[in-house]
């Protein structure tokens, strides 16, 4: 364990950081602009908090052709469910305790969309017919009540050269393939693994239950 010196109390996280400006302390609202609305119809990747009852945590990662959050009105929104690994930890989490953190982020852009709210899981609603996608119709979704929204500012992707090309180096880590047949698929070989996630059929089948 870090033998660094923690802080424990609000004071002296205050003490450490400073006050933010009022116009920043104040910024945040309980329901969407239009500008929220553009942007969420905009961006193809949310990422999803949630925790449990006794305090454990998740963050999901969530992707569709831009738009597949569907605003329902200027308090709610839905998340569809995709095919995955039936984990569903966030699902979970959303049924023991109803609260959930949004951070909707654009391709390019460096601020993102930070909503908070209270959540339930919904297994068929009419507007499920709106979210098919390659034939999938979501068997769940997620409806959002906000009670929290504003954007974050951009120094965080900034200071990560996250959208610049010239800072990637993706070669440099174990491949998808390499990291599952070390750490979740043990017993069986590199070549059996890399032709689960390099076949074609792979990403073919993204909107199908094949895991």
């Amino acid at each position: 364990m870090s033998a660094g010196a923690e802080v424990t109390t609000l004071e002296e996280l205050d003490e450490l950081i400073g006050v933010p400006l009022p116009w920043i302390a104040g910024k945040a609202r309980d329901r969407l602009d239009p500008i929220d609305v553009e942007w969420i119809g905009s961006s193809p990747f949310c990422l999803v908090s949630t925790s449990a009852a006794d305090g454990t945590c998740d963050v999901s990662p969530k992707g569709d052709p831009a738009g597949f959050v569907r605003v329902l009105d200027d308090r709610t929104i839905a998340i569809p469910e995709r095919p995955g690994n039936r984990r569903i930890d966030g699902y979970r989490n959303m049924v023991t305790n109803p609260h959930v953190g949004l951070l909707f982020v654009v391709p390019g852009r460096t601020d993102t969309l930070r909503v908070n709210g209270r959540v339930r899981v919904v297994r068929d609603a009419p507007y499920f017919d709106d979210m098919v996608v390659k034939g999938h119709r979501p068997i769940l979704a997620a409806e959002v009540t906000v009670q929290e929204i504003f954007y974050h500012c951009a120094k965080s992707f900034l200071r990560s050269h996250l959208w610049q090309p010239d800072h990637w180096h993706p070669e440099e880590l174990p491949s998808r393939a390499e990291i599952v047949q070390a750490l979740e698929r043990r017993s069986d070989s590199l070549e059996e693994v890399r032709s689960y996630y390099e076949s074609p059929s792979y990403t073919d089948g993204l909107y199908r239950q094949n895991l």
